[in-house]
């Protein structure tokens, strides 16, 4: 479970650039629910989801993951609980190491301490079992450079990598947008599967109000710092597109 409480966010506070980014935030996601958050640019998306990887520490407020407090734990320390997949597929891998390698260091996220991929059999065998997952190919190509992938291909291995360990959360973060529609369609096809086979805890942001509804199980709207609305259930169900694009009029 996640548990947010009074979460305030104020950037250059004391100064003339201070920005009140995140407004008293309380949201509970249980465990398993999938959560999709829309909002206009300058809503505090992002920032929600950096405090809660770590990146952006809190002036105020709590947060729980699992009923521990990490509210002023580093990105580093939560780095077992929390995978991101971020908007650009290149942040995600290191495009001059191999794909074996990629995962390596992602299996050790949390826990390892140097660069040391320490790969053999048993480890390549559960990567190829990983990527067969997404069906695309990608276990066949253990020993390629992710150079040589696609977006795409990027993109899917950033979600496989990002589920590699028992991570509590997973943060989408507009992981989509960069791509071509077709691409785009297929990858949240992808994660649909990864988060539903893993029973994983998701939220993920997206300007597409027609994503917003198709996938996951509830969906919040971010307006100037604040969740101005909460739809799941029959009521989200009820919804069309259209309807969410209307709520943008506030």
């Amino acid at each position: 479970m996640i548990k947010i409480e009074n979460i305030n966010v104020i950037f250059n506070k004391g100064t003339k650039l201070e920005s009140h980014v995140l407004k008293d935030i309380d949201l509970k996601v249980r465990d398993g629910e999938f959560v999709t958050i829309i909002g206009g640019n300058g809503a505090g998306k992002s920032t929600l989801m950096n405090v809660l990887s770590g990146d952006v520490i809190p002036n105020n407020g709590h947060i729980f993951i699992d009923h521990q407090n990490v509210t002023r734990l580093s990105t580093e320390r939560r780095s077992g609980m929390v995978s991101r997949v971020f908007q650009d597929p290149m942040i995600g891998t290191f495009a001059d190491l191999t794909i074996e390698e990629n995962m390596s260091l992602a299996f050790k996220r949390g826990v390892m301490r140097g660069l040391s991929l320490s790969l053999n059999n048993q480890l390549r065998e559960r990567f190829r079992e990983a990527l067969s997952e997404v069906g695309i190919g990608l276990e066949e190509r253990l020993k390629d450079k992710v150079a040589t992938l696609s977006g795409g291909q990027r993109q899917a291995l950033s979600l496989i990598m990002a589920t590699l360990q028992d991570s509590k959360i997973l943060l989408l973060d507009e992981h989509t947008a960069a791509l071509d529609p077709k691409i785009g369609k297929i990858i949240m096809e992808i994660t649909h599967k990864i988060i539903k086979n893993h029973k994983l805890t998701a939220l993920m942001i997206t300007h597409s109000m027609a994503q917003a509804l198709q996938y996951g199980d509830r969906t919040i709207m971010m307006y100037h710092g604040e969740i101005v609305r909460d739809m799941q259930g029959e009521n989200r169900k009820a919804l069309s597109p259209e309807d969410l694009v209307k709520y943008f009029d506030l």
